[in-house]
């Protein structure tokens, strides 16, 4: 009872603050991510009463929540990986992908190594390697919200678009990576080729490999179970299967999970309208993420990692920018392209928001969870307030957007 009384606070929650961050004309996960600071207050407070209805009371069962909530992220991030839209797209696209993700990882995770040798009691190696991972992902939601608002069109808009899609399945990828990495170090284990490069390498082929069998036989079964409703039912059977088994094998649920998208939607006729079905139920499960991890910052810790959290902010920024850039001066992309995309590729949230989830489960890191997830969950509150108002700025100065809005 507890934990349904706590489901409908955070639900309600929800839904009013996306009604007040929609009139400051703000994406509703910024008001997602408030609410759950606001309704983590009373407990904060230490009053009494909020206890049996907060996050920590109710564990287990946030813990399911969120582990759903991560696998259907990923599993339609891999749905947008259809490969006749890949050809499409061709070598400037990918180049600029590529460059601009691996960019932002490695100024940020070089800025806080630096500010490690200068003050090691301030951040240590593995929350450099995991914010730095985690800094290549972007979120397409509101860069979209943007483009659509404004009817922007021109050559920032179409090499934006596919870019901001992309660059999240890299940087799972450069996660998965970091984390192992992460392990080694958080543990205090030597580094040797076997835990630096063949564990890593491994996990990250099991998952696809994993992510491709279950999204397999996910394709086969839809020709058994043809309407939408079982066709909705299989597709939450696979990620819970997903989820479960990176339980069990200790693989990368998100990457599991990806995968599983990008073969379903590759092997599957007429996509679609089974996406559109699922896409239809996940917002209410999206919404309790993500109020869930707005309870989970933990305000305390906010003053210890200011440092941390500006380093992330500004390595981060560069990094997105100078990639952009170099990665389009390489790809002999137009000027314009080169001159204001960075600037659209700020916004950050729910696949960030998921790969700290991620380090907060996982027992090894458990000393830096705290400092990992406080920075990721303030960057992106303050990302999800500017980013969307550099987009717009950037697309108006490359030409792209016509009206005064």
């Amino acid at each position: 009872m507890e934990f349904l009384i706590s489901l409908s606070f955070f639900l309600a929650g929800g839904l009013l603050l996306s009604r007040v961050v929609k009139l400051l004309r703000l994406p509703n996960v910024t008001g997602y991510l408030v609410a759950g600071i606001l309704l983590n207050l009373p407990q904060l407070f230490g009053w009494e009463f909020f206890a049996p209805y907060s996050v920590s009371a109710n564990r287990e069962a946030y813990s399911l929540l969120t582990d759903l909530a991560l696998g259907f992220i990923a599993f339609s991030i891999g749905g947008e990986f259809k490969l006749s839209n890949l050809k499409k797209l061709g070598k400037q696209v990918t180049v600029i992908t590529l460059i601009q993700a691996f960019c932002a990882t490695g100024f940020v995770i070089l800025a806080l190594l630096i500010l490690e040798l200068v003050n090691p009691a301030i951040v240590s190696t593995p929350s450099a390697l995991l914010l730095g991972a985690i800094a290549a992902a972007t979120a397409p939601a509101a860069t979209l919200m943007v483009v659509k608002q404004y009817k922007a069109r021109g050559p920032v808009t179409r090499t934006l678009l596919p870019v901001v899609a992309g660059d999240d399945a890299i940087g799972l990828m450069i996660f998965s990576i970091c984390l192992a990495l992460a392990k080694v170090f958080a543990a205090g284990e030597t580094l040797t080729f076997v835990n630096a490069v063949l564990l890593p390498v491994k996990e990250i082929v099991l998952s696809i490999l994993a992510g491709a069998a279950i999204g397999g036989l996910l394709s086969l079964s839809t020709h058994f179970f043809r309407s939408r409703a079982n066709r909705l039912c299989l597709i939450l059977l696979s990620v819970l299967t997903g989820v479960i088994l990176s339980e069990l094998l200790d693989l990368s649920s998100l990457l599991v999970c990806m995968m599983i998208g990008a073969i379903f939607c590759n092997t599957v006729k007429h996509i679609e309208p089974i996406m559109e079905v699922c896409e239809r139920w996940t917002p209410p499960l999206f919404m309790l993420f993500f109020v869930v991890s707005g309870a989970e910052l933990d305000l305390h810790v906010i003053p210890l990692i200011g440092v941390v959290g500006v380093v992330y902010l500004i390595a981060r920024s560069l990094g997105k920018y100078f990639g952009c850039y170099f990665g389009g001066a390489l790809a002999g992309a137009d000027e314009k392209v080169k001159k204001y995309l960075g600037f659209a590729m700020l916004p950050q949230a729910g696949v960030a928001i998921g790969m700290s989830q991620v380090v907060s489960a996982t027992p090894e890191l458990s000393g830096i969870a705290p400092q990992v997830v406080t920075v990721v969950l303030c960057a992106t509150l303050i990302y999800e307030l500017v980013g969307p108002l550099l987009t717009k700025v950037a697309l108006k100065k490359a030409g792209e957007i016509h009206e005064d809005a």
